[in-house]
């Protein structure tokens, strides 16, 4: 056979290996043409009377990391030019056809007579996974880097090429929604205990534990094609039936609030898939993912959290012609909270960390973070006790700023004071070598003003951090005036290499997440003072898909952080705060001394410590001047409020130049502060809605509740030329506008 992405090769007892090994590329994907060829070398083997059987192997660092997204991106595109040309009819049976094609090859890879076996080492996820499941027999490295799963349910999309079905034939009804729904990484043990893999064997045995079981008289027969097979959970239609799907639905609704339609089409094609034979199951998942493969929402997730994120953590804002960096060894500057953790991540990385602070016992106590972090990993069974000491080497807490000698990057991540800044910056500034970055991690103050106090302003640049460093995905690098592009593309690497994602944010006040965030929260304040009750709002806020009510959220970031804010903003332009928010905020602060989750007390109660859950103050309703009958409010409008003043500020600092690129916009959203992730992010939730209509929108809400809702300009201006922000948004420059 003439193959360019497998090699395929038979020994002397009749049993093939099939490696995986696409050319050009660091791991395998399934694409159109890979699916042509793993077809070919099914039927080889079926019609070939000297095969015995056959091993899927992979010849890369990883099995494989799913389906192209692209290729399905492209599906849709074919859909539309059909449709205009041919009618509707023809192309819904063409996409039909075109997006169940995987489906049918792993269908006729089960079923083609001979054993299948697959030896997966490293990723093996979404339809690489499904195609796994296929095979007869699964084999997996027993090692840290292995890892299965379906994750499909993170863009927007769920496992649409047979996964549904042989997951929820392959464990209890329950567990297998679970695990699609969660859409997690899955380690060895845990995928064995599940029965999702048959056996585990050390990383360089794996595919002689396959052969071995085909030598060994291993069966071309799935356990759902043989006449006693029984599902696991019983019939749907069965007292354990009925245990199992009222929940799950109950379960579904609460967690989604019906805003991501995979999830419901997920679970509709389990519900039927099991009422049927497999072949029948199969065609029942794929009309469900040929519908949800259109929706706007997957469109919206795909290109969001797996396109734009991908472009913009392969490097998509990095300067071009800075020559690669290679980070060693880094200094943070600041051992509280948020430098511990940012000496964890890094250290994480594998990089030198000297951690500095006033006094060696702060440094120790830093330090002593990644030791607790460590160690709830080994607790877990996710790392080794060696990989803690190991870790906790490359920290070397320090009290003496000549210990920053030799560094190639350096974090200050001390208490956000600009007095405090500029005093540790010029510290640094005179003790560091010509070559280092130097980099502030503020969330508040403005690079260019902190850069006046370094010795090489551009060399000097914003690296943001959000809490807790450690779960949190987004980083803000931000550009001051004379940031240069050497200090741009080390921020950016050092980004990468710790794996998280960037955004590139011109300077600002509060940048680009803060600012939305801001919106949020204050919409939740002037909710309340408009007499709307507080479970409502907090309720309303995550079905409109926030992960958290606005209350909530200002406990967790401290309502006297927010108090602060507004007194700070007031000082300098006193028509930019709210008045009726700067009421309700010295409420809380000054006269009943409510600072947030720090202090036990916030807009909600927090119990000691494994006391039992926080509760809503119920303080709150003598606070509100009025109280509205809760039957009487407008939810819609309510959700609408929510999402479209954090768009709104989101355009705005497209208008002023703070963010450039929608795309960064859109993964700063979701990543930074979780705007609702089935809309694609605050920037694809106004080109979803389309401008015009959102403008609309903003228009109603702004005559009813004021200025915080106008459009701006452009918006307008787009709105009537039919304009979208990624059709207006190209071409990046990476300087500062």
């Amino acid at each position: 056979m003439n193959l360019t992405n497998f090699r395929f090769e038979t020994d002397d007892q009749g049993i093939a290996v099939a490696t995986w090994d696409m050319p050009g590329r660091s791991m395998n994907v399934i694409t159109t043409e890979v699916g042509e060829e793993l077809l070919r070398i099914v039927e080889e083997v079926a019609a070939n009377s000297a095969i015995k059987g056959c091993v899927i192997a992979s010849g890369k660092e990883s099995f494989s990391g799913g389906a192209d997204l692209s290729m399905l991106e492209n599906f849709g595109k074919e859909f539309s030019k059909l449709r205009k040309s041919s009618g509707e009819e023809e192309a819904a049976i063409f996409f039909f056809e075109k997006t169940r094609s995987l489906s049918l090859l792993y269908r006729r890879l089960e079923t083609c007579g001979k054993p299948i076996a697959v030896a997966i080492h490293g990723t093996c996820l979404g339809g690489a996974f499904e195609l796994a499941l296929a095979c007869h027999f699964r084999v997996m490295a027993d090692d840290d880097k292995t890892r299965v799963g379906v994750p499909e349910i993170k863009v927007g999309l769920f496992p649409g090429a047979g996964g549904t079905q042989r997951i929820a034939r392959l464990m209890p009804t329950g567990d297998a929604l679970q695990m699609m729904f969660k859409g997690e990484q899955i380690r060895p043990q845990a995928a064995k205990g599940m029965g999702l893999v048959h056996a585990l064997a050390k990383r360089e045995e794996v595919l002689i534990a396959a052969k071995k079981w085909i030598a060994d008289g291993g069966k071309g027969v799935q356990p759902w094609d043989q006449p006693n097979f029984r599902l696991p959970s019983g019939k749907v239609f069965s007292p354990a039936g009925m245990q199992i799907w009222p929940p799950a639905n109950a379960i579904y609704r609460r967690e989604t609030n019906d805003n991501y339609p995979a999830a419901k089409a997920l679970l509709s094609a389990v519900f039927e898939g099991l009422q049927l034979p497999m072949d029948l199951a199969l065609k029942v998942e794929s009309r469900y993912f040929a519908h949800i493969l259109r929706s706007k929402e997957a469109a919206a997730m795909i290109r969001t959290l797996f396109l734009s994120m991908g472009e913009l953590n392969k490097g998509a804002r990095r300067p071009p012609g800075v020559p690669p960096t290679s980070l060693k060894k880094i200094g943070v500057v600041g051992a509280g909270f948020m430098g511990a953790g940012i000496a964890y991540v890094s250290a994480l990385a594998g990089l030198e960390v000297v951690l500095l602070d006033r006094t060696i016992e702060e440094a120790e106590k830093g330090k002593a973070h990644s030791h607790k972090l460590m160690s709830d990993q080994v607790m877990k069974g996710r790392a080794k006790t060696a990989d803690r000491d190991a870790l906790l080497k490359r920290i070397a807490p320090s009290a003496d700023y000549a210990a920053l000698a030799g560094c190639d990057l350096i974090i200050e991540a001390v208490f956000e004071d600009p007095k405090v800044k500029a005093q540790v910056i010029g510290k640094i500034s005179s003790t560091i070598g010509k070559d280092c970055i130097l980099a502030s991690n503020t969330s508040t103050l403005p690079i260019s003003g902190l850069a006046k106090d370094a010795a090489r302003p551009q060399e000097f640049i914003g690296i943001h951090f959000f809490s807790p460093v450690e779960r949190m995905l987004l980083v803000e690098v931000i550009m001051g005036t004379k940031t240069g592009d050497k200090a741009l593309a080390t921020a950016l690497d050092y980004v990468r290499l710790i794996r998280k994602t960037p955004i590139v944010v011109n300077d600002a006040r509060g940048f680009y997440a803060n600012r939305c965030v801001g919106a949020y929260i204050r919409e939740g304040h002037l909710m309340l003072m408009e007499g709307v009750p507080a479970a409502m709002i907090e309720n309303l806020g995550k079905m409109a898909g926030m992960p958290v009510g606005p209350l909530s959220l200002n406990d967790e970031v401290a309502v006297d952080l927010a108090w602060k804010i507004v007194k700070a903003t007031k000082a300098v332009d006193p028509k930019a705060i709210d008045p009726v928010q700067e009421k309700l905020l010295s409420t809380m602060v000054e006269t009943h001394g409510r600072l947030g989750r720090k202090n036990g007390k916030g807009f909600y109660d927090y119990p000691e410590k494994g006391q039992g859950r926080k509760k809503l103050w119920p303080g709150l309703k003598e606070v509100q001047p009025v109280h509205l009958d809760a039957d009487a409010v407008d939810k819609d409008e309510l959700k609408q409020r929510f999402l479209v003043t954090q768009a709104l500020e989101a355009a705005r600092t497209m208008v002023e130049g703070v963010i450039t690129d929608p795309r960064e916009a859109d993964v700063g959203s979701i990543l930074g502060f979780g705007f609702a992730p089935f809309t694609g992010g605050t920037i694809s939730y106004i080109d979803g809605m389309g401008t015009k209509r959102f403008v609309e929108l903003a228009d109603r809400l702004e005559k009813k509740h004021g200025p915080r809702f106008a459009a701006p300009t452009i918006l307008r201006d787009m709105a009537s030329k039919g304009e979208s922000f990624y059709g207006r948004f190209t071409a990046i420059p990476n300087k500062a506008a």
